[in-house]
């Protein structure tokens, strides 16, 4: 499979190493441009382009960077990309370590239905809740005791491209419905840098409180710590 990756930080360099190790074609992108990633693309054979190249190289395009950054993207990064082509949003709203107030966020919209709408594409989430490292090195065979990744997005078929492809990376896939049902998957719910089996990841989303919590709005006591090794 061609895929296109549009971040090159933890996440982004996790999936550009697995996705390439497993055989697939991977393009990769940052925003300090293509000559920044030799090291990364000589390491996994990726080829390191624009982020328009990797937008339009790919069956599938993951978009992993900052939230606040999203905004930074081309307006027209995705156009005249085909539809059948599915884009991933791993991101994650941090507002008080990384990212600033986002007021759409913080009045009760799903942190993927802000970045689809600004991307002016739909998107499927996936990779939000797990620990970079945990990424990398505990993929298994399918089994008992196998760790399970949620997805969420309103394209049947998208979903099914991405569950297959967390599939081949050695995790299984939970179904998390809607984009708007995503909210289950954010910082501060059950499921959130939890390893956890698919038996107990639905059991997580299924506990989920919408409401969020002080921790993960730009007002109010406390730090998270997840947003540094994300």
């Amino acid at each position: 499979m061609k895929i296109g990756i549009i971040g090159a930080g933890q996440i982004g360099g996790t999936l550009t190493r697995r996705l390439a190790k497993l055989g697939n074609e991977v393009f990769v992108a940052n925003s300090r441009g293509p000559s920044t990633l030799a090291g990364l693309a000589k390491e996994t054979g990726a080829k390191a382009v624009t982020a328009s190249e990797a937008a339009r190289s790919g069956e599938v395009v993951v978009v992993t960077i900052p939230e606040a950054k999203i905004r930074d993207l081309p307006k027209n990064l995705f156009e005249g990309v085909p539809p059948n082509v599915v884009v991933i949003d791993t991101g994650n709203y941090y507002p008080r370590e990384r990212d600033g107030r986002i007021d759409e966020i913080e009045n009760g919209m799903t942190e993927s239905r802000w970045v689809a709408n600004q991307l002016g594409r739909p998107v499927v989430t996936a990779f939000n809740t797990m620990n970079y490292e945990k990424l990398l090195e505990l993929g298994r065979p399918p089994g008992p005791g196998r760790l399970a990744l949620p997805v969420a997005g309103d394209d049947a078929r998208a979903k099914q491209v991405v569950l297959r492809l967390i599939d081949e990376l050695g995790f299984d896939g939970v179904d998390d419905g809607g984009l708007d049902d995503s909210w289950r998957q954010q910082p501060g719910t059950p499921v959130y840098d939890k390893p956890l089996d698919s038996t107990a990841v639905r059991e997580a989303l299924a506990e989920a409180n919408r409401e969020r919590t002080s921790q993960w709005r730009a007002a109010g006591e406390g730090h998270g710590s997840f947003a540094q090794s994300a």
